[in-house]
């Protein structure tokens, strides 16, 4: 018998969390990032690579940039000719460090921009210099690309990340119970969004009140699930 009350897990109804720009909570780990990406168009170089672990807010980043250039994603083994043919372009390529994007298709999309014809930007967990490419001429674009760099987020971001998701499930949060949280969860933008979601769900099912109890409960079941992934 764990003592925990019966329940009865309800649907989860609540928005998804916005990627919006107005949206995004700046610390010291995102700053430059986050400036770069409200300085375009006025970039000076027209492609900018950002560099950061999982976690750390590249994909907030990105869609808040698309959103703001009217990007559009170029997608593994997807031709760049068509994102390419008018001008200005603005082209969003995700995970480039995954497997799958053709070289010849990443270098053509980056040599029209470094001519004048628009703007990229790519995320990846990997910097420029050790992505697994082969292309001289591609290697040679990313390497000249601007590049900022994304740490992991620090206690006072993921203080503010924690309170903006829990205001946005109007959820009373009371800032010992961030510390508590802040100081005992994984270091990554993703753990902070599903702590909160769990929280809530579980509050509405049991109509337990969110209490140190119940977020350790809850961190201690997200811990025990990374640990069966890795």
């Amino acid at each position: 018998m764990t003592g925990r009350p019966p329940s009865q897990i309800p649907f989860d109804l609540s928005p998804t969390p916005s990627l919006a720009r107005d949206d995004l909570v700046v610390g010291e780990g995102n700053a430059l990032a986050a400036g770069a990406i409200d300085a375009w168009p006025e970039w000076p170089h027209p492609v900018l690579l950002v560099v950061g672990p999982v976690g750390s807010g590249k994909t907030h980043l990105a869609t808040a940039w698309a959103e703001m250039a009217g990007a559009t994603p170029l997608l593994p083994r997807e031709p760049a000719a068509t994102l390419i043919s008018q001008t200005p372009f603005a082209v969003l390529v995700e995970n480039v460090d995954s497997a799958g994007f053709d070289e010849t298709e990443l270098f053509q999309l980056l040599n029209a921009a470094r001519l004048g014809g628009g703007s990229v930007l790519l995320t990846s967990r990997l910097p420029a210099s050790a992505l697994p490419f082969q292309l001289p001429d591609l290697l040679s674009r990313l390497r000249a690309a601007t590049v900022v760099d994304l740490l992991a987020p620090d206690e006072m971001l993921l203080s503010g990340v924690l309170m903006k998701l829990a205001a946005d499930r109007q959820i009373e949060l009371e800032p010992k119970l961030i510390d508590y949280a802040v100081a005992r969860m994984e270091r990554s933008l993703e753990a902070a969004a599903e702590l909160i979601r769990r929280l809530d769900l579980e509050a509405l099912a049991s109509k337990e009140r969110i209490s140190r109890t119940l977020v350790g409960r809850i961190l201690t079941e997200m811990e025990e699930e990374r640990a069966l992934q890795s």
